[in-house]
């Protein structure tokens, strides 16, 4: 069996299990009008991967910034401020910061929907109290995502695991001889949201693995300092893509390493002492580094982890977008169902 048929076995069985699929019924909800609420105000590359499923649907997804400076220009994501934005009807929040918990307290009449669409810290946020008794629907990629969101919350109500919608619609992987891919976080915090310590570590160990002969592609965070990375190829396309190209991955771990595991690429992680990140992230590294002399080795004899590892981590494959959205749907008051041409 291909890799991707195991993977797909893996990750997929508990896909549809307690879910309504879209498949399963001939039904249809009315179109909702959505306001998304995420921990980096402006960050609009976590909710672009749902913009499809959204615009199937023809859905109004509406991002709330607290300005329009920060949005570049050709943003496919629609935004508004609190004072410019539409009737809607839900508010998703994806954490529980500043921001998400003062567009609550804004939109105290709207339901409340809180989804991990990206990686949350396990301990209880400071304003998770504001939030959790109005949550109607926890939601997070994975079992593992699901319990740091929960713990963010501070609550231990179930959290739906809906899987990522950046593995819809995965590249099929063949990797190319040397080829490394750097995945970098935040060297510089900035309005939308902090810094990963280790920017440092993972260029003198890019340095390394060049001087060793590793080809080098970067994929650089949204937020990253391009700057820095420029001497090496960056990629052109999403790192979850770039990934597949890859014999290995090798970078300061975030949101997209399940995603880049679930391609079928290894990862080693470079951990800083001052890191923190969920234990789930880890747990998809072959190893970690937190010395630059460590990473040829490292990314020579990386591989995969076991597959209940991986499972537990990246959660199910194939139609996560519906699925999430169906659940949003599932616990809005105001969506009425209406029937959908064969």
């Amino acid at each position: 069996m291909s890799r991707r048929s195991v993977l797909g076995g893996l990750l997929g069985g508990t896909a549809g299990a307690g879910l309504t699929g879209s498949a399963a019924w001939a039904r249809r909800p009315r179109p909702l009008r959505v306001l998304i609420a995420t921990n980096e105000p402006w960050g609009t590359y976590h909710v672009a991967p749902i913009l499809d499923e959204a615009a199937r649907r023809r859905w109004d997804l509406t991002q709330l910034v607290p300005d329009y400076a920060g949005i570049a220009p050709g943003d496919p994501v629609q935004v508004a401020t609190p004072a410019d934005a539409p009737e809607a009807d839900v508010l998703v929040v994806t954490g529980a910061g500043d921001w998400p918990a003062d567009c609550a307290a804004r939109f105290r009449r709207l339901p409340l929907n809180a989804s991990a669409l990206a990686y949350q810290q396990p301990v209880e946020a400071p304003r998770a109290r504001e939030l959790r008794r109005r949550v109607r629907l926890f939601t997070a990629s994975s079992a593992a995502e699901g319990r740091a969101f929960a713990a963010c919350f501070g609550t231990r109500r179930p959290v739906r695991t809906v899987g990522s919608p950046q593995t819809d619609d995965l590249p099929v992987r063949r990797p190319e001889r040397d080829l490394v891919l750097v995945l970098t976080s935040v060297t510089h915090p900035d309005e939308t949201g902090d810094a990963a310590p280790g920017t440092e570590l993972l260029l003198r160990s890019t340095e390394q693995l060049a001087a060793a002969g590793k080809r080098i592609l970067v994929g650089l965070h949204p937020r990253e300092d391009r700057s820095l990375w420029e001497r090496w190829e960056i990629s052109a396309v999403p790192s979850v893509t770039a990934s597949a190209r890859a014999e290995a991955a090798i970078g300061i771990p975030g949101t997209v390493f399940p995603l880049v595991a679930a391609v079928g690429t290894p990862l080693v992680g470079c951990v800083d002492p001052e890191l923190s990140v969920p234990d789930y992230l880890l747990s998809v590294c072959s190893d970690t580094v937190d010395d630059p002399a460590e990473a040829l080795a490292a990314v020579d004899s990386a591989e995969l982890p076991d597959p209940a590892t991986l499972s537990d981590a990246v959660g199910p494959i194939g139609g996560s977008a519906d699925r999430l959205l169906d659940a949003w749907h599932e616990r809005t008051a105001a969506a009425r169902p209406v029937a959908v041409a064969a």
